[in-house]
């Protein structure tokens, strides 16, 4: 093996390397959340992970449910799901008021399904709203307690979405990983 054969060997090795460092190195950005992806300059394109974005797509789903029940369920599911005895004075005003929230809830629905959609850029947007709606939700309950008959199931299983939630939007903040060949 001559002298430029040793050469080139070095040569190509340092390329080799300088390449998987370069690889690891985008990889390590790519890893880190960007704030700047909550509001994109081009919210038609999404860079996250495709899992968040299906993620985002099922919450959104089981949202749309939701708001389809307090709508038109007969009581709005303020008794058959929360547990909220109506049968009292202004039971009907309770029902009444859980068929409006519903109302609203399909509007909104409405909106971000447009925004899942059209403007995927927005997935980490959304994902932040997904995070605050079932906090201030509580923060609500808190300052203004709803009395139950049984165990409220929003109450449970908002506090088991939020840390998922939360996960989804970190991973939505971050960039997609490259294929690899």
């Amino acid at each position: 093996m001559g002298k430029r054969d040793i050469t080139a060997t070095v040569r190509r090795n340092l390329v080799v390397q300088a390449a998987k460092a370069g690889h690891a190195q985008r990889m390590a950005v790519m890893a880190r959340p960007c704030l700047t992806r909550l509001l994109p300059s081009d919210a038609r394109t999404y860079g996250g992970p495709t899992f968040a974005w299906w993620m985002a797509a099922a919450y959104l789903a089981v949202l749309t449910v939701r708001s389809l029940i307090h709508l038109f369920a007969t009581d709005g599911g303020a008794e058959s799901i929360a547990t909220i005895d109506t049968a009292v004075a202004g039971g009907k005003n309770i029902i009444a008021l859980f068929g409006q929230w519903g109302a609203i809830q399909l509007l909104l629905a409405a909106v971000m399904w447009v925004l899942l959609l059209r403007y995927r850029g927005l997935t980490p947007f959304m994902y932040l709203i997904f995070v605050m709606e079932p906090v201030l939700r509580a923060i609500s309950g808190y300052l203004k307690p709803v009395e139950a008959v049984g165990i409220v199931p929003g109450d449970v299983l908002n506090w088991l979405a939020v840390p998922l939630l939360a996960v989804g939007l970190l991973c939505s903040l971050c960039g997609r990983r490259p294929r690899t060949h």
